[in-house]
């Protein structure tokens, strides 16, 4: 139990010092690279609260994530293969009042999921959606509004759907 105690204030003290270290995007979830690494330091920090075998290994993990984050984030930024290894592209589900049925079923979302998420998002009206975003961490982002910059859907892959496709909700 006392053992237990201290691996687990190490545990505490070990990932502040990484997060740190790290800096903001330690836990972010701006990518699916990060939203993966994030669920693998819980697993990793767990393991080291409560482990009866030796810690060292644990804590060799664990920094071992946190070099991997630092080193993949600072290679996507630079763009090009790491970016492309590490990420989704974010899919479009619905683009002015149309559902891309296509898209639903690539992104394995029913028609229930996107007006869950419309409701979510305060949409008011199925008319005043823009457009519904897959991202690339699998958050829904719901764009809705009198206008939409088309520059918010670069990079945003259309599927299997084209302008015009679709099915009114």
């Amino acid at each position: 139990m006392i053992a237990t105690f201290f691996q687990t204030l190490l545990a505490i003290a070990t990932i502040i010092l990484l997060a740190r270290l790290n800096g903001l995007r330690s836990f972010s979830k701006m990518s699916s690279f990060d939203f993966a690494l994030t669920i693998a330091t819980g697993s990793v920090l767990a393991t080291l609260m409560t482990t009866s075998s030796p810690i060292w290994p644990v804590i060799t993990a664990l920094v071992t994530i946190f070099v991997a984050r630092y080193a993949i984030s600072a290679l996507r930024v630079q763009g090009g293969l790491a970016e492309t290894l590490s990420d989704n592209t974010p899919l479009l589900l619905f683009y002015e009042d149309r559902v891309l049925d296509d898209n639903l079923r690539l992104a394995r979302v029913t028609r229930d999921d996107l007006r869950s998420k419309m409701r979510e998002a305060n949409a008011l009206e199925p008319d005043a959606v823009r457009a519904v975003v897959m991202e690339a961490t699998g958050d829904v982002s719901v764009l809705h509004g009198e206008t939409l910059d088309e520059k918010l859907l670069e990079g945003v892959s259309w599927g299997h759907a084209s302008k015009g496709a679709g099915t009114p909700l």
